[in-house]
């Protein structure tokens, strides 16, 4: 393997200190990533724009600010990429949608984007992704679908495929995504990566296209738990610019990193969480449990039903934000994603208003649950990646529509925002499962530190895919 290559698929962390130790200059190192996204990403599909004059030109700044005795930051030199629903300056922010093509280029960086560059991060490209956000598959008629990088055959899950795709291909190390019911964790899942929702209100939303302004989440995805908590590090903060966006200073995460799990109160979901999926989604939360020693269940109260509201909320919500478009451009959506948000516009106002009473008592109650334990282990998919194209799985022998039932456990924890971070388990063979690392409010960096532990042991991995 050459030089170029070998920093082209290198962690966030090595590439930050390779920089500013002066071992490798932040365009060497961004060039070796432009090169690799040429290279493989025609098969994989992640990117919709590749910035490679934006990137070589910003890593030149990052080598002359150290030329000048300035640090850069703690990502100096690193490479990420951005959900295509995130501005970029001089770009159109198309939300993975045709009807946006015709929107003015963004006059302005998202706001995450402006906190990662401001870490010394070089942004490459912008990263395909499902219809307006309402996706679980990585299925895109516009741009093409993003194929996992682990066999080009599966999807890469959505909506934030092209985030999973570039990340488990090697393209870059980091790649911004968003998570409304479970657009983060479902690709890390699939692509065999590691993914952070955080909590609600944690990481501004300022310069992002949203699907559910209640649900909507942004938070990184990265090959290793070092590099999720850089990534996570550089984005907290308050912003005025986002009004959800909490006051609250940031936390870091790094220091506490490699802490442990010594006692943390961990537990796995039973009831819900432990039926209606494949029986290797159920293996690999019980790898984790046995990794971490853990033997205590909780049940999460009333889960079925928060998922139910979760889906009345996202379909009321989405449909409000697209009702023009859909009374005057229907016929340019993808007829799955219109569909749904022609059914959530004619849900009855009686069935929002009942979801959103039913929400506030869900977390409350889990609050309550928080009280008795620190971590809740779940799975994250009830299947593994299913092949491209595919409509129908089998649940307990049942046949579902796959489309919507990719989301059966993810969609209860970010009903009320919780953080998690999504673990990659790899089985002897064959394809990734994912588990859910889920913390009380504001504790991303609890964990962050399981699955720091996790890393540790072997347990869950994020390799390149051999491509």
């Amino acid at each position: 393997m050459s030089v170029s290559q070998d920093w082209a698929t290198a962690s966030a962390a090595a590439i930050a200190g390779g920089v500013t130790s002066g071992a490798v200059s932040a365009r060497a190192v961004v060039a070796a990533s432009l090169e690799r996204i040429g290279r493989i990403d025609p098969a994989v599909n992640s990117f919709t724009d590749v910035l490679a004059g934006r990137a070589l030109a910003r890593a030149e700044a990052v080598d002359a600010a150290l030329v000048r005795g300035e640090a850069p930051g703690p990502l100096c030199g690193v490479p990420f990429a951005v959900k295509n629903l995130f501005d970029v300056a001089g770009l159109t922010t198309r939300a993975g949608s045709r009807i946006n093509r015709e929107r003015a280029p963004a006059a302005r960086d998202a706001a995450l984007i402006r906190r990662l560059e401001g870490a010394g991060a070089v942004l490459v490209g912008a990263l395909n992704m499902g219809e307006y956000a309402y996706d679980f598959t990585g299925e895109n008629i516009h741009d093409g679908d993003t194929h996992n990088p682990h066999d080009l055959s599966r999807m890469s899950g959505g909506s934030s495929g092209g985030s999973g795709g570039a990340v488990a291909a090697g393209l870059v190390p980091l790649a911004l995504a968003s998570d409304t019911n479970g657009s983060i964790r479902v690709p890390a899942a699939f692509c065999g990566c590691f993914g952070l929702k955080p909590t609600y209100g944690r990481t501004s939303r300022a310069g992002s296209f949203p699907f559910v302004g209640s649900l909507d989440h942004l938070g990184p995805m990265a090959r290793s738990v070092a590099d999720l908590a850089l990534a996570f590090d550089a984005m907290q903060g308050p912003d005025p610019d986002d009004p959800a966006c909490a006051k609250r200073p940031a936390e870091p995460s790094l220091p506490g990193l490699e802490d442990g799990i010594g006692g943390l109160r961990i537990a796995t979901a039973g009831g819900y969480f432990a039926r209606s999926g494949e029986p290797e989604a159920f293996a690999a939360v019980a790898k984790v449990a046995d990794a971490l020693d853990v033997s205590r269940v909780v049940e999460l109260p009333e889960a079925a039903r928060a998922r139910t509201a979760a889906y009345l909320i996202s379909a009321a919500e989405g449909a409000s934000l697209h009702l023009n478009r859909l009374r005057h451009r229907a016929a340019e959506f993808d007829p799955a994603v219109r569909d749904r948000l022609l059914a959530g516009a004619m849900l009855p106002a009686a069935f929002i208003e009942r979801a959103q009473r039913f929400r506030r008592w869900y977390r409350a109650a889990m609050l309550d649950l928080f009280r008795e334990v620190d971590v809740i282990l779940a799975p994250t998919t009830p299947c593994r990646a299913p092949r491209g194209g595919q409509t129908t799985f089998l649940l307990d022998g049942v046949e579902f529509p796959l489309r919507p039932n990719i989301g059966l456990y993810t969609q209860p924890i970010s009903f009320i925002g919780l953080p998690v971070v999504a673990v990659p388990v790899w089985p002897d063979d064959g394809l990734p499962l994912g588990v859910q690392v889920i913390a009380a409010p504001w504790r991303e960096d609890i964990a962050l530190r399981v699955a720091r532990h996790l890393e540790r042991e072997g347990a869950v991995r994020a390799p390149i895919a051999r491509l």
